[in-house]
């Protein structure tokens, strides 16, 4: 019979254990631990701000992941997921990557458990409090130890990056931008705004996303389309033309047949004129013989 887990976890204040608590635990222990670790976030800790913020991170996963299942390097990518670091309150970033994971869906990360941290993070803001992702967030992520954290700020249209300069280091560094773009090393990839639009880039061309893709395929739908109707139209005025050259070709087969019928009644009428000449000439010959 299992012994009675000592570690609890606060509804109110959901946290992993802490490293030494971790690692005193057994493997049941752990699943337990893991298992009691809520899913779900309070709507007081992600409160909804409306498309823009739902669209830009729809866009970044869409991306993101066509980007990495194409190039076939494991990353996991997430939005909204509780994330549990050991004795640290829950963290629910709207974006997050983790490199060289197994890819398989999630209800949560704990650290711990999945034996990493979180190596990207992007949080999109659109609208309350700005200190939340331009400062606190940048002082917690980097204590957390979370290498490269990005915020796209939908309503100022604006990007700001942080990077960790050391795996040991606690304190970001601005990733200074490079013709509007910022460099993200982990990712192997750039970020920029281009209309107001998050993108990511790699040699300088930015990743499509689905609607860029479907719209280039229906482009790609019609213009086959319309090359077919084109062909149609060619193949069918070909058609016409034949039937056409068929059509005189039987005519003049007809004048010609009409042609040589008329030929042939002229010869004819031609050797009866000559026969007759003919004849009437020995007749005449004949007579003018009779008198002398």
């Amino acid at each position: 019979m299992a012994q009675p887990l000592a570690f609890t976890v606060d509804p109110e204040d959901p946290r992993a254990p802490s490293e030494e608590i971790w690692a005193s635990m057994s493997d049941e222990d752990r699943r337990r631990v893991v298992s009691m670790l809520p899913s779900e976030v309070p709507i007081d800790v992600m409160a909804p701000e409306g498309d823009p913020h739902r669209e830009a991170k729809e866009r970044t996963l869409d991306a993101l992941g066509r980007f990495f299942r194409r190039t076939g390097r494991r990353v996991y990518l997430s939005s909204e997921l509780a994330t549990y670091y050991p004795g640290r309150p829950r963290v629910v970033p709207d974006v997050l990557a983790v490199l060289d994971v197994d890819p398989h869906p999630r209800s949560k990360w704990v650290v711990a458990d999945e034996g990493k941290g979180l190596d990207f993070v992007l949080e999109v803001h659109v609208e309350g409090d700005k200190r939340k992702d331009h400062e606190r967030n940048v002082a917690l992520y980097a204590e957390l130890g979370i290498p490269e954290y990005f915020i796209f700020d939908r309503g100022r249209l604006s990007l700001r990056g942080h990077r960790l300069p050391s795996s040991g280091a606690r304190v970001y560094q601005p990733i200074v931008p490079q013709g509007g773009r910022y460099a993200s090393a982990l990712l192997g990839l750039e970020l920029m705004l281009v209309e107001g639009r998050l993108r990511f880039v790699v040699g300088g061309t930015p990743l499509l996303e689905s609607e860029e893709i479907i719209g280039q395929l229906e482009s790609m739908v019609d213009g086959l389309v319309h090359r077919r109707e084109e062909d149609e139209r060619a193949l069918e005025e070909a058609r016409r033309q034949v039937e056409e050259e068929r059509k005189r070709a039987k005519e003049e087969r007809k004048r010609a047949k009409e042609e040589r019928k008329r030929a042939e009644e002229e010869r004819k009428r031609a050797d009866e004129a000559e026969r007759r000449a003919a004849a009437l000439q020995a007749e005449l010959d004949r007579l003018r013989g009779g008198k002398s």
